[in-house]
């Protein structure tokens, strides 16, 4: 798998490694922007300079995020065009009364709204239950803060994921092939690295078959004191958000996926409400 680079300065150079990474051409990335190759050509080896609107052009062309196409106008010496706000932020408001809705109405099953880093920003009480119960205080921050690092460390849910290997797999396959389209210093690229220095990580999940289909879903089984719970989850993004926050962050819904777990789901937040 990839390692960890260094993006190198100036707007040609990155240019040139996220078409790289997006496995284009100079003449591919030329007739999809409506922009003659030879220009792409002068761009990334720096004898010509992009105006703004070449920049976005080539951003939206090559389907940047609005993060990275923001990288992409200050490496060209533009003001970044996308606002990025805190999530605590008067702006960010309707987007946070949105992710309580939803969270709120997927009850007694849970839900958490996550970065691109898979670290968790908000959780409804469903999930709040699931993990007290599995995950005893007090536990490493990273595990309470970040949905993978809990489902690698030896002090996370891992212990109690009884198809571990499984799951371990489809999370690395599945963060591969998301990482696989962006540089090198990406989130997503950090965070796979880091997870692969974990103990205990199988070596037949290191390497990742892109020639085979990937899988939809894989259901999480899990046991402690005699209790077998089976989850799977479904991901859900804003559309078409102009704020990079905003884009950044998805939801993350858990349902049961036998009927022992949706009665113990059912249970938990009865007996939480009494």
């Amino acid at each position: 798998m990839p390692s960890i680079q260094t993006v190198p300065a100036g707007f040609g150079p990155l240019l040139r490694k996220w078409r790289t990474a997006r496995r284009m051409s100079q003449q591919q990335l030329a007739i999809e922007s409506e922009v003659s190759a030879r220009h792409i050509s002068y761009v990334e080896n720096g004898k010509s300079s992009p105006s703004r609107e070449m920049v976005l052009i080539l951003a939206s062309t090559l389907d940047l995020p609005l993060r990275e196409r923001n990288s992409l106008l200050s490496a060209a010496g533009f003001a970044p065009v996308y606002r990025e706000s805190e999530f605590s932020a008067p702006e960010m408001m309707p987007v946070r009364r949105a992710f309580d809705t939803i969270l709120s109405h997927h009850e007694p099953c849970p839900a958490i709204v996550l970065t691109r880093a898979w670290n968790i920003v908000t959780m409804n009480k469903a999930f709040t239950r699931l993990f007290a119960f599995f995950i005893e205080s007090p536990f490493d921050f990273i595990v309470a803060r970040n949905v993978m690092h809990s489902l690698f460390h030896p002090h996370g849910i891992r212990p109690f994921v009884t198809n571990w290997e499984e799951v371990a797999g489809f999370l690395i396959d599945r963060l591969y092939r998301e990482s696989i389209l962006e540089l090198e210093t990406s989130e997503s690229r950090k965070l796979l690295n880091v997870l692969l220095t974990y103990p205990d990580v199988p070596a037949r999940i290191r390497e990742v078959d892109l020639a085979e289909a990937p899988r939809v879903c894989v259901t999480v089984n899990l046991e402690k004191r005699g209790t077998r719970l089976s989850l799977f989850s479904t991901l859900t993004t804003l559309g078409t958000p102009l704020d990079v926050t905003a884009q950044e962050l998805r939801i993350e819904s858990y349902f049961p996926a036998d009927d022992a777990t949706d009665e113990w789901l059912r249970k938990s937040a009865a007996s939480a409400a009494n």
